[in-house]
């Protein structure tokens, strides 16, 4: 059968579609024995050998969907150069060919999910999905109410608008506050640098909600099975 070479690698589980656009301009793909540098190329998934890092990949038999509630000080990483805690600490060697879907920084924690479901990733993290997140946050001070009808209505980052925010006061401080913010869009530290441009860092980001699931009771470092209802729910929230 045939089919598009990112998306075979996605679906291997070596990484999602859009890493795997980076591995093949990077020359680290090969087919066949030979380096495959053209996007969009496609491939007979059933005759033709797929290599990415000088290892031969091929599809999953089963698919795995897990939800982990990460702490801080862990890296959303497969593999850390520098050995740090990353994410795949805290799940079993069972789920091997798992990545994160999306990104959380390191001292942000909360809901994440891992798969080695790669157009189920990809869909997920694309903006034209609508994918919704939705954070608990402790910022900085008392943010006027202007400041976050700016934020409501989206405000430029590296030129480019964000789309607009769903913001909730939770509680108002002298010295922090707690709000709910929703987005859809997932640029990298966006929720962080929305509240900067208003001057409120942000003290503590967590991640409560993320395409329809929710954290719950699920505890710092614990991970859990999706349900088949939850799967089912996600793909069906990106036309899968």
């Amino acid at each position: 059968m045939l089919v598009r070479l990112n998306k075979y690698i996605a679906q291997s589980g070596t990484s999602s579609r859009r890493e795997a656009d980076r591995l093949i301009s990077d020359g680290k793909v090969r087919v066949n024995g030979r380096i495959v540098r053209t996007l969009g190329q496609k491939i007979d998934s059933d005759k033709d050998v797929v290599e990415v890092g000088g290892r031969t990949i091929q599809l999953p038999v089963d698919k795995i969907y897990l939800m982990l509630n990460k702490p801080p000080g862990c890296l959303v990483t497969r593999k850390d150069p520098y050995h740090r805690p990353t994410v795949m600490d805290l799940v079993p060697p069972l789920a091997s060919g798992i990545f994160p879907v999306g990104r959380l920084d390191l001292d942000s924690e909360g809901l994440l999910l891992l798969t080695n479901d790669g157009e189920l990733a990809h869909r997920l993290m694309h903006p034209r999905y609508g994918a919704k997140k939705l954070y608990r946050i402790k910022v900085k001070d008392r943010p006027a109410q202007a400041s976050l009808d700016t934020l409501r209505q989206g405000i430029y980052i590296d030129g480019k608008k964000t789309a607009p925010a769903r913001i909730k006061l939770v509680s108002l401080g002298a010295s922090h506050s707690w709000l709910d913010v929703e987005i859809h869009e997932g640029r990298k530290r966006e929720v962080r640098r929305l509240f900067e441009s208003q001057g409120h860092p942000v003290l503590l980001l967590k991640r409560l909600q993320f395409a329809g699931l929710s954290l719950g009771r699920l505890a710092p470092g614990a991970w859990r099975v999706l349900s088949p209802t939850e799967i089912r729910a996600l793909k069906k929230q990106v036309g899968l």
